[in-house]
């Protein structure tokens, strides 16, 4: 799109009531205008000052086509080094923005349609931020039936309402019998007074002001409450046991609980209210609704003495036009409200996991002997090559009923020599501990050197499976063994892997199913379209999965891609691309620079280096050999072009210096403690070392290798305030954690970070464990206990803190119940 029409604006959109169709036809391009690109500068400056030009270049290539891993590598220049994050969360804004554009434009429209379009409503819609404030505006436009208030306006009784108001001296009933008309349905004076209160009642409901203004004060000092709903079964009320007589601040309310509440509502087991204090607390009740509807009074110019003729009448309008009209109107915008920041929160903490997850160090070019544990139907086992390639499976019965132990020892020890395995990946399934153990005893079966066991998440390898994929690539294996195929690949590179996966299936999310799927699909999808771009991809060996996710590239050229190799072999140079079906001059630009070929014809196609610098390069490269000089000691100003600035010239000496640097971490695993393969064996005051599984607003669960992971609230992190699980603790990182209480019975496990906090004195573990808005016992989420997973590992961080106060085991095991819907 041209720089002109991002900066055009609608300002002239309304002139005498009326849009022309030229105005309505710049809907989609005022939607980039200059107010947009202003907010988005303000809304990406929250970590460092984005000026509004970088917004506009941004939208520019992302109008023209460009990607957000490409523009955020190769064109820093442009967007004066907007980072990756900063793209998705413009490219997300925008999308927004522009429906808000759009919406704004049907309104405009339909208002002058009607012919009802004034200059100051115009202004006002014009400045409306969001879309509730939009809605609020187009209210009263609204096609809609009749109202009450439509029809006593038609009677001739909003003389009679206006009296009522400017003059409370004014007998109502005396009033309203002059008013009286029976044909339109006003035949006694409780119909003329309650049709004058309609009137009234309306005219409060459709005050932008004022509605504006007492919704954000609702938000700020009301309440939401939680009680058992009629009906509700003893097994929903033992799952929202923590939410039973519940309150809490509706501007307070952490993502996990409003999430768990919503659902605990759909499941028939809670009513929630929102109200504008306590709901248990009559009197505090009363000032607070009085408040409101003294704050109605004085936007109508009330001022009437309690004992004027008029008085109760107006107290009752005054009162259901608050009650009816504005609180009901509110409890569903902020409800909303409430919904749509959990659901944000929601999806960044499933992005931010997967993130870790897809980017976990890979054991890399190793033969992995894969194990997907199982008992009665045995566990499936599958050798893959250096290059993943299955190339022997078996099925072997270890564990109960048949106890071929020693049996299954020997079969695995022989393909582990047959093939030179010098991995064995165990998925963390049911019988993964019992199947880890007799890993154990297969490495000291072959002399315990060369070899070693890795527990692996096996999330989703039941999905991958049964997958179309799956039959492609394995067509001739039993669905049954393609799953422990799966496991050995995730442990050779789990980015390769996982991509085939749906990453909702991929086990780290927070109340996934909660949240609106279109926006979950697009925040998964762009992590592992940063991710695999991050890590660069192999276009001579790499599946069709993994090539979809490729800058400009997707399923098709994808296909087309591993044809085209299938066909004439593997490509020599990145320029032999181009010779791929549909694979043009602009996707070209976009994957090029992502897409590998090692050994071939030009060593830069090995790098990051895109195509369009290879001169830029070799001339960098020239230079330093010319002037006796290593890369990093050239300075990069005395190379600046029009087309590179210094950071693209940083990028290029840096690839050069590594090339093909695998950004991910070294490979490393948790030593699980021996002995311990239950959570009956798990015991207060253990040291042990567990893996990082998934990390919620609310704490961070690690697997321990017990079929149980075990949670570190977020309060036993650090000695010092930690209000975000992350800034300690990631994905698949390895940590090591005591045990401060041990709960076999609701199977929950109680962690710290800090080795030297005290264990809870007998007895005290389940007091004071509720959330601190409510003043009742209990707390957190409930939903389904963590299943045991297993994330990859990224790093060998172990995070680890000093002695403070000892951890809250109570409120850690409540929140535990919070869970992290599957």
């Amino acid at each position: 799109m041209p720089t002109e029409s991002i900066i055009r604006r609608s300002d002239a959109m309304m002139h005498n009531g009326s849009v022309t169709s030229e105005q309505k036809n710049t809907a989609k391009d005022s939607a980039t205008g200059q107010h947009i690109i202003a907010q988005l500068a303000r809304e990406l400056s929250s970590e460092s000052a984005v000026a509004p030009w970088q917004i506009k270049a941004a939208i520019e290539l992302l109008d023209s086509g460009s990607t957000v891993p490409f523009i955020a590598r190769y064109r820093k220049e442009v967007t004066g080094m907007l980072s990756d994050s900063q793209l998705r969360l413009l490219e997300e804004r925008l999308r927004y923005l522009r429906e808000l554009e759009d919406r704004r434009a049907a309104v405009l429209e339909a208002i002058a349609e009607a012919g009802k379009l004034t200059d100051q409503l115009a202004q006002a819609i014009r400045a409306a931020s969001t879309k509730a404030e939009l809605e609020d505006l187009y209210l009263p436009f609204k096609s809609k039936r009749r109202t009450k208030a439509q029809i006593a306006r038609e009677a001739g009784l909003e003389p009679l309402a206006d009296l009522l108001l400017s003059d409370p001296s004014t007998d109502p009933v005396q009033a309203a019998a002059g008013y009286l008309n029976p044909e339109a349905g006003f035949a006694t004076d409780a119909d003329v007074l309650s049709g004058a209160r309609s009137i009234v009642t309306e005219r409060v409901s459709q005050d932008v002001v004022l509605a504006g203004e007492l919704r954000e004060r609702l938000w700020k000092t009301g309440k939401i409450g939680a009680s058992v709903a009629a009906g509700a079964t003893a097994e929903g009320q033992g799952k929202y046991s923590d939410y039973l007589d519940y309150v809490a601040d509706l501007d307070r309310l952490p993502s996990h609980r409003v999430l768990a509440l919503l659902r605990g509502e759909r499941e028939g087991v809670l009513n929630l209210q929102l109200a504008e204090a306590d709901p248990r607390d009559e009197q505090a009740l009363a000032d607070a609704r009085g408040n409101y509807e003294n704050s109605i009074a004085a936007s109508l110019g009330l001022n009437v003495p309690s004992d004027a003729p008029a008085a109760k009448w107006i107290a009752q309008t005054v009162r259901l036009a608050w009650k009816a009209r504005l609180l009901t109107r509110f409890e569903s915008d902020l409800r909303s409200r409430l919904f749509e920041a959990a659901e944000d929160e929601s999806v960044k903490i499933f992005a931010a996991n997967l993130r870790d997850v897809l980017l976990a160090a890979p054991a890399g070019n190793k033969a992995v002997l894969g194990l997907d544990p199982g008992l009665r139907t045995g566990v499936k086992v599958a050798v893959v090559d250096l290059t993943g390639k299955s190339v022997e499976t078996a099925t072997i019965y270890p564990h109960a009923p048949a106890n071929k132990w020693n049996e299954s020892i020997a079969v695995l020890a022989n393909l582990a020599k047959k093939h030179g395995t010098t991995l064995i990946a165990v998925g963390n399934g049911t019988a993964g501990r019992e199947t880890d153990r007799l890993a154990a005893e297969v490495i000291k079966a072959l002399g315990g050197e060369g070899i070693s066991k890795v527990i692996v998440s096996e999330a989703g390898a039941s999905v991958y499976s049964a997958s179309e994929l799956a039959s492609q690539e394995l067509p001739d294996m039993d669905v049954s063994l393609r799953g422990a195929v799966s496991i050995a690949r995730r442990l050779q590179d789990p980015l390769a892997e996982l991509v085939k996966i749906d990453p909702k299936s991929i086990g780290v999310g927070q109340y996934q199913h909660d949240v609106t799927a279109s926006k979950l699909d697009r925040a998964l999808d762009a992590v592992v379209e940063d991710c695999v771009n991050a890590v660069g991809v192999d276009v001579n060996t790499a599946s069709p999965s993994l090539l979809a996710r490729v800058a400009g590239v997707g399923p098709l050229l994808s296909r087309n891609i591993v044809d085209h190799r299938n066909a004439n072999g593997p490509f020599a140079t990145r320029k032999d691309l181009l010779k791929v079906p549909r694979l043009g001059a602009k996707a070209f630009e976009q994957c090029a620079g992502f897409l590998r070929i090692t050994g071939g014809k030009e060593k830069l196609d090995a790098s990051s280096v895109h195509p369009e610098a290879y001169a830029l390069a070799k001339t960098l490269q020239a230079s330093a050999e010319a002037q006796g000089r290593r890369l990093e000691e050239l300075n990069p100003q005395d190379f600046a072009t029009e087309q590179f600035g210094e950071p693209t010239i940083r990028d290029v000496i840096a690839e050069l210096r590594r090339p093909a640097r695998d950004p991910r971490g070294e490979f490393v695993t948790a030593t699980l403690k021996e002995g311990v393969e239950t959570i009956k064996d798990v015991k207060p005051g253990m040291i042990m070392e567990g893996t990082v599984s998934n990390v919620a607003a609310f704490g961070a669960f690690v697997d321990l290798g017990v079929h149980q992971d075990g949670l570190i609230h977020v309060s036993a992190m650090s000695n010092k305030f930690i209000s975000d699980p992350r800034e300690v603790v990631s994905s698949g990182q390895i940590v090591k954690v005591k045990v401060l209480d041990v709960d076999v019975v609701r199977k929950r496990i109680s962690l710290t970070l800090r080795l030297d906090d005290e264990l809870p004195v007998a007895g005290e573990a389940g007091k004071n464990s509720g959330p601190r808005e409510r003043k009742g016992p209990g707390a957190g989420g409930s939903a389904r206990p963590s299943q045991n997973r297993n994330g990859q590992n990224r790093n060998a961080r172990s995070a680890q803190g000093k002695p403070a106060a000892p951890g809250n085991t109570a409120m850690a095991e409540a929140l535990r119940r919070a869970g992290l819907g599957k």
